[in-house]
């Protein structure tokens, strides 16, 4: 049914026991996997008149936030690996990360987007504001939620 599955990380933990769900759904579907980590772009220091010596430069930054995102889709890259799945991984810069994820979900040709969703209900979802939810309002594909269930108590 889906032949390319573009599955986001943003490092955290719900997000990583989003990619494994994902990974496990491609396996299913017999798709390629697409994993991608939106970083922000970079901010040059607007409120000093003078860049201090450790700000990063453009360049270090961009090559931290790319560690970053290799750092974070490795466990993706491995379990699609050991999944027997074709897989790549891409980090991309942008402020809006919904824009971002359905821009590379279009140029990428993928057919579905696989994300994560913490649960949150009422105002906790109202004043979060969720990339999950704006990315939902913004493309026209399926758009896979995978929702992180608590347990009780916890």
């Amino acid at each position: 049914m889906y032949q390319k599955i573009l599955i986001t990380t943003d490092g955290s933990a719900v997000s990583q026991h989003t990619a494994c769900a994902g990974v496990q759904f491609a396996q299913q579907m017999g798709a390629e996997v697409l994993a991608l980590f939106v970083a922000p772009d970079y901010q040059y220091p607007v409120y000093v008149e003078i860049i201090p010596p450790s700000y990063p430069s453009e360049e270090e930054y961009m090559g931290q936030m790319r560690r970053m995102g290799e750092e974070y889709m490795g466990k993706i890259m491995r379990s699609a690996d050991q999944a027997g799945l074709k897989h790549s991984c891409m980090t991309a810069f942008s402020d809006s990360a919904a824009l971002k994820i359905v821009d590379v979900a279009e140029q990428q040709h993928c057919d579905l987007i696989f994300m994560g969703s913490h649960g949150r209900s009422g105002w906790g979802q109202l004043l979060l504001g969720s990339v999950t939810n704006k990315v939902l309002s913004q493309t026209s594909k399926p758009v896979l939620v995978h929702r992180l269930i608590r347990e009780p108590g916890a």
